[in-house]
């Protein structure tokens, strides 16, 4: 071979290896490559062809009395019906979803009352001053959810006081609260104003991986913002949550939790899982920040130190005081005292100032409470 030859050869070689890397590096590793590449495609959805969130509830009947023997709820459910129609244009009275949710018992729990069910999923809403928001959350989600023939429980995890939010905080209460309850197979970390569009997104986890399951907000074009995005709503085993120590305690204000535990995840050996975009579609009932709830300026340096302190701050030096638990008509209220975090004072910065220049996806608007 000539040598003119070969180095056409080496340099045809390097680029090709160079190719394969980037290809490699897109899609996130083998796996996802290897899915991406034999897989089928997504089932499409109608969007503009939707059902009101009560179609087919009523045909959930008791069974006639003196019934024996339950059978296993089906792998998919005979009641789903799809793309759904949502709206806030009318606020819901708490008696009207009351009425509407007949089956429902008290503290917001449920189970399909004609078999038995084959999964068992906590709800975990961090709350504080969105009475409205939670009213549209339990008009959708009770329906969305039975039809689906889950065994679940809602809880609303309200932060007493007003001092600076903190939903991470908030999140690992109500992972330890629900667990008081029930062995749940799975846990939904979910926003209060953000609403399902479409009931065959079922509320399971996924036993290998958390799954972040709000992919496709309106907000954001019903497109994922940003790669390692996991806010909004996700779903984690019980033991995936204590696997990576739950949420940071530290982040008070809005902002930058969502980044630390999908870093979290990865740190504890997992990665991210997610449903298609077709099927993952939210709709965010529109809100400006709370007081109290202002942007974090501490959050890029805690971020920067998520790889040191990691193991050290979260559901393992979770401290909080609760006030009062309520199991109300619609879903079980926890009051909780979570402690003091920074004075606003101390935490004025530069609004929007990365001190560490670390490049996440917390400069970006964010889906969550």
């Amino acid at each position: 071979m000539s040598p003119w030859l070969d180095r056409q050869c080496t340099f045809v070689i390097l680029v090709a290896s160079q190719l394969c890397f980037l290809v490699y590096y897109s899609f996130g590793g083998l796996q996802s490559m290897v899915t991406f590449l034999f897989w089928g495609g997504e089932p499409t959805w109608d969007y503009t062809k939707t059902h009101d969130v009560y179609t087919n509830l009523s045909l959930i009947q008791r069974p006639i009395s003196g019934t024996q023997g339950l059978p296993d709820c089906p792998d998919k459910s005979p009641y789903l019906v799809g793309p759904l129609s949502i709206q806030f244009d009318r606020i819901p009275p708490l008696a009207v979803i009351q009425e509407r949710n007949p089956l429902i018992q008290e503290g917001g729990f449920y189970t399909p009352p004609n078999c038995m069910p084959r999964y068992r999923t906590a709800l975990i809403v961090p709350h504080r001053n969105r009475e409205t928001h939670l009213r549209h959350f339990l008009y959708y989600l009770h329906p969305f959810l039975q039809r689906q023939q889950l065994q679940y429980g809602i809880y609303v995890i309200h932060q007493a006081g007003n001092q600076t939010f903190n939903r991470a905080k908030l999140l690992n209460v109500g992972v330890k609260e629900a667990l008081r309850d029930e062995e749940w197979d799975c846990l939904f970390l979910h926003d209060v104003d953000l609403i399902p569009e479409n009931d065959h997104n079922l509320y399971v986890c996924d036993p290998q991986n958390p799954k972040h399951v709000s992919i496709a907000m309106n907000k954001f074009g019903y497109r994922l913002p940003y790669k390692t995005y996991f806010g909004g709503v996700s779903a984690v085993t019980p033991e995936q949550y204590l696997q990576m120590n739950g949420f940071p305690n530290e982040y008070w204000g809005w902002g930058g939790e969502d980044d630390d535990i999908a870093t979290r995840l990865q740190l504890a050996g997992m990665r991210i899982s997610r449903p298609p975009l077709s099927l993952g579609r939210y709709k965010m009932i529109k809100h400006k920040l709370d007081s109290g709830n202002e942007e974090n300026p501490r959050r890029f340096d805690l971020l920067f130190r998520t790889r040191r302190t990691w193991r050290q701050d979260g559901m393992n030096s979770l401290s909080y005081v609760t006030l009062s638990r309520q199991r109300l008509p619609l879903f079980t209220n926890i009051t909780v005292d979570i402690g003091l975090g920074p004075t606003r004072k101390s935490q004025q910065l530069p609004r929007g100032k990365n001190p560490k220049g670390i490049e996440t996806g917390i400069n970006r608007p964010s889906g969550g409470t």
